[in-house]
Formats: structure tokens, sequence, C-alpha cells
């Protein structure tokens, strides 16, 4: 569940690891060659010297490596060359592609958004289109995986593709030729004001890549033009990245000389990250958003704001991933991610949750077992060892392993989900109609630029009303009854769904699935309490 290592901290890792194998491969010569004694190494050599038949063993060592590392805990691993920068790319900042954001959900490529300024927009791409051609290759309605549209329309900077393209206002298809760029790609997926009256901004963060913390000072600056005096994170299903994003965030809203995170390696050295006092973000209030798929980063964030009583942690219990990796390339382009140390948060909590090596489908299995033991519904059902209890400088108990325990627990909504919502939301009914909206209103959601504007527009039609006719001419009965149980998030999603096609970010989703999260509803509640205390 992501990694956790730094920019300057891998660097240094890396550096270090290398040069102690170095110091112990010049030890073990000076020795008289205790190297050769090991078995690896002597099997290798007897292989390459005297095995019969001609053996590749680069292919070994692709299958001999992975083994190996699996036999350790569960995030050391094996980056094969040809993976490598699929891997590193999420968190590197950009991609080359055409820069587009899409969905396949309907067997079709539909278009709902375009990249300010890139490759794609420039060519005259437009939101609502669907892409029927790829270069010569039809992609409309032939069932092929997200993932594989995606290979066929990345590529090298400076590259061409041809797209043919259906467009509602157009009889014909429109061909264009889009040149593939870099494309920066953002871990703030939106910022904006929830509630303007209580000064409450919320920002959603989507991974800790090498750009996180840049990203979030701009989009503070954003809102605090706007009046923002509270702020909350949602780090959910944010599962980690880049250790040095993480702390400095911490440090942007910690006052100075405060314990961030220390790590600790196997012997004993430890290496502690204190806060500045340069954070520019000390004043506001702060919540955490977090759930069973936060981890690493996510982790250190959010103990690091808990443990120092700097602001509330909401939702369910984090992965309880509290190991930390280095990167070790390989002149061949592949490289091996190893666990080299354990990292706390500053109470002195190791949220690493219990693992036995060689054993990854038990380890990743845990939250389904959590999910069975009824832990996503109830707190009560969540039992901690007394041994791992640790006291904030407040007064507040917390726990070590096992993941971060929120200050308020809340737990995963079931209300409104009916048979008759579950027909309409499995059959992707919901999404075909927002897609279907959009293109109906395309001139008017291309006019749209601010949420008040979005309100407005979708309070102008009856959606449920005409969501419910169009359900029921794709075959699916109307159950009132139902109907009324699931009528909010109905009635939410095909608002969220049209308002991210209509934005150029997810400002339009999240504001829309507002009234029916009840997490995000809550910490609004705790801030908006705050000014009472």
């Amino acid at each position: 569940m992501g990694i956790a290592i730094g920019r300057s901290g891998e660097q240094r890792r890396t550096e270090t690891l290398l040069h102690r194998l170095t110091e112990e491969m010049m030890r073990s010569n000076n020795l008289g060659g205790l190297m050769m004694q090991d078995k690896m190494m002597q099997t290798v050599n007897a292989v390459r010297n005297y095995y019969v038949d001609p053996i590749d063993l680069d292919t070994i060592y692709e299958k001999a490596i992975p083994s190996l590392l699996s036999e350790l805990d569960p995030h050391s691993e094996y980056i094969p060359a040809r993976f490598f920068n699929q891997v590193n790319e999420s968190l590197e900042g950009e991609f080359d592609g055409i820069g587009i954001v899409f969905n396949a959900m309907t067997d079709t490529i539909t278009v709902l958004n375009v990249v300010p300024q890139g490759p794609s927009f420039k060519a005259g791409v437009r939101s609502g289109d669907r892409i029927v051609r790829i270069d010569d290759r039809d992609v409309a309605g032939q069932g092929i995986a997200q993932d594989s549209l995606v290979k066929l329309m990345r590529g090298k900077r400076g590259t061409k593709v041809k797209l043919a393209i259906e467009r509602q206002t157009l009889d014909e298809l429109v061909e264009v030729e889009v040149v593939r760029d870099a494309i920066e790609l953002h871990s703030i997926e939106t910022a904006f004001m929830l509630d303007k009256e209580a000064g409450i901004g919320y920002v959603r963060l989507s991974q800790f890549a090498r750009t996180s913390y840049d990203e979030l000072r701009e989009a503070l600056t954003k809102l605090r033009s706007e009046g923002l005096q509270k702020l909350i994170i949602d780090l959910r299903g944010n599962s980690g990245g880049f250790l040095d994003q993480a702390i400095l965030i911490a440090n942007e809203f910690l006052p100075a000389e405060k314990l961030i995170v220390y790590t600790e390696d196997r012997n004993g050295n430890k290496q502690k990250e204190y806060s500045r006092g340069n954070g520019t973000s000390t004043d506001l209030g702060l919540a955490i958003l977090v759930d069973e798929t936060s981890a690493s980063s996510s982790e250190i964030l959010a103990g690091a704001i808990q443990d120092n009583d700097r602001g509330i942690v909401l939702g369910r219990r984090t992965f309880g991933k509290g190991l930390v990796q280095t990167q070790i390339p390989f002149t061949d382009g592949s490289a091996v991610r190893l666990t080299v140390a354990r990292y706390y948060t500053p109470t002195g909590r190791s949220i690493q949750k219990p693992y036995t090596a060689g054993d990854e489908m038990a380890y990743h299995m845990e939250i389904f077992d959590r999910y069975m033991h009824n832990e996503f519904f109830s707190a009560d059902s969540i039992h901690f060892d007394e041994s791992l209890k640790f006291t904030t400088p407040g007064g507040r108990t917390v726990y070590g392993g096992g993941g971060i325990m929120p200050d308020i627990f809340i737990p995963m909504d079931t209300v409104g989900i009916t048979r008759y919502y579950t027909k309409v939301w499995d059959s992707n009914t919901i999404y075909r109609y927002t897609i279907r909206y959009a293109d109906k209103h395309r001139e008017a959601l291309d006019k749209v630029s601010t949420l008040e504007e979005l309100d407005s527009l979708l309070s102008a039609d009856d959606l449920l009303s005409d969501f419910v006719r169009y359900a029921e001419r794709q075959g699916i009965a109307t159950n009132r009854h139902e109907l009324n149980i699931s009528r909010d998030i109905i009635l939410a999603q095909l608002r969220a769904y049209i308002g991210r096609n209509a934005l150029g970010d997810d400002s339009g989703f999240y504001y829309n699935i507002y009234p029916i999260d009840k997490v995000m509803r809550r910490a609004v509640e705790e801030l908006k309490r705050q000014n009472n205390d």
C-alpha cells in the first residue's frame, strides 16, 4: 500500500545501503573470499561455469529475485525493467500522453475532461467526445480493458496518434491528430470551499507524489483568498508515496520543534524529523479523513497531527503500513525496493500491522477479515493490545500495532442501499444517464465555471424524475418504496457525475457527494463546534 520513501531520505538510505554492501564485499575478499562461501553465490557460479546446456542467467535472476524477496516482508519487491516507469510514474509527477480524462464503463471511450493546454486540447478534442478508433484500430464496443486503452493512447512525447471521434452534434466522425507530450499528474484532486460561511475548505489528496507539498501550498493560497479558516484534508483511499512529502505537509501545520516521525533501522539507528516552525498554516483548524485504505505516508501525516494534538482524525482505522523501503536500482533498468527500517509516530507508536514473512496473501486479506468481523461498522469490534497503549501530550489515548485509529469513528454507510439502487448502479444506468445529460446540455455545461453556477444549473432540472423515466426505458422497473429510500444517494451521484463532467477538476464531484458523505459532514460539524468551545 504505497511506499514511504523521501527524495533526500531515499538517496541517503540507498547510498548508505550500497556503501555497506561494498564494504562487506571488500571485507569478504580481504578474508580470502568468504563471500564465495555463500550458497547462493556458489550455486550461481556453478551454473555459470559447469551447467551442461547454455542458459540465460538473466532469465533465472528475474525469477529468483522475486522468490527471494517474497520470503521477507510484504512490501519488499522486485521491479522488472519493463515495469519500472509504470510503477514509478504516478509518483514522479508527469507522464507522456495525450492529456484526457476518460471512462470506458459503457464500452466506449468517453472523454470526461481535457487537460487545459494539453495535446488533446490543442488538437480540438472536447469533453463529451467518444473515441471510436485509435490509429487504425476500432475500440468502440470491442470489450478492450481500460488499461489496454491507456497503452494505446500513451507513448513517447513527440510521437503522433490519430483519433476518430464521434461528436454528438455531428453526423460524421471527426478525425484528429494528437502529438503526445508531457502531462502533469496532480496528487490533489480538488480544493474548494465546502462551507464558505464557516470558512471551511476541503482538499482531496490522492497520493504523496513529488509535487504534493507544492500543490498543497498552491491550494491553500487559493482557499485563503476565499476566506479559509479551517481545513479538511481527505486521505481516504490514499495508499501513500514519498515520505518527505508527508513530512513537509505535516510541517505546514505544526509549530516549531514538534516531532513528526522517526525511523529506526535493524541496528537501532534512529532518524528523527521535527517541524521547523516555518509552516504557514499553523493557525488553521484541521480535520483529517482516513479509512482502511489510507496507508504509509497517509498514516505518517495522520499520526503526526493526532499525536501532537494538532487536529482531529475521523473515519475508520487505517491500513497499518509502518515499513520504510529504499529503492536500489540495477544497471538494466530494474530495481529492488527493500524494507530497511520501521517508522514510528511522535508518541512512539509503530503502526505496522502484524504479518508473517512469506505470506503476502494473508497480509492483504486482513482488510477483508476486518470487514467480516464487523470492524467497518462498529468501533466495538476493534480490539487493541493494551501493552501498545500511548498517550498524547493533550491526554488522548492512542494505540500502536495496527494502523491509526481515528479520534472519531464513523462506520461504513449503507443507508439508501436498496435492490432498486443496486440495479441502477450495477448496470451503469446512473453513469450512462449522466453522460446522456451532459451531451444534451453540453453548451450550458461548458459555460459553468463555479460551483454556484453548477448548483444553479442542476437545481433547475428535476434530475431524479428524468432519471427514473430513463431507467424504465432501459428495462428497470421503478419500485417507489425503494426509490424513496435511495432518493438521496441516487440524486447525489447523478449531480456528482454531471459535476465532474462540467468542471476542470473534481470539485463538482465532491461538492455534490458531500450531502451523503457522513465523514465529510461530521468533520464540518466538529470544525464548526470548535468556534463554540
